[in-house]
């Protein structure tokens, strides 16, 4: 690929993730966990997260590509990060589950909880800051290796 079709190919890329990125703020999810006991809310948070995760995933598909255009051991090492924010995804999904089966689970004042009650809670807010940190992280990668490589070739 020539110096033209690569540029060409990195501002393709570039307006995809712009419209991807606009699509996950307007998603607006956010990895702060509530007590709420309800199920009713535990089945609407798990159904925003997945699709927030599956808009995201779509992101970092995107940036992989984008990033495997110029350094691919680079885009490699992005693509493990993003499996493990697929993992990292899923046990929280599974431990949500486990709170909408069971809601009380996230209320703390609840002083006759059992031990199991409060390790699914506390592994519930863990997981989330696990995700958000593990996000934050790639998203900080992504920034920098773009800042680095692509950010004259898509500015014009």
């Amino acid at each position: 690929m020539d110096d033209s079709e690569l540029k060409e190919a990195v501002m393709q890329c570039s307006q995809r993730l712009a419209e991807l990125s606009r699509e996950l703020q307007e998603i607006r999810f956010s990895y702060k966990v509530k007590e709420k006991p309800s199920k009713k809310y535990w089945e609407k948070r798990i159904t925003g997260f997945d699709g927030y995760i599956k808009a995201s995933m779509e992101y970092y598909a995107q940036a992989y590509s984008v990033m495997g255009l110029v350094n691919k051991e680079e885009s490699q090492m992005f693509l493990l990060r993003t499996g493990r924010m697929r993992q990292l995804a899923s046990s929280l999904v599974k431990t949500m589950e486990e709170v909408m089966a069971n809601p009380s689970i996230v209320d703390s004042k609840d002083r006759q909880q059992s031990k199991w009650s409060r390790d699914v809670r506390d592994r519930l807010f863990r997981q989330s800051q696990e995700c958000l940190r593990h996000e934050r992280d790639m998203n900080q990668m992504f920034r920098e290796f773009y800042e680095k490589n692509l950010s004259g070739m898509a500015a014009g």
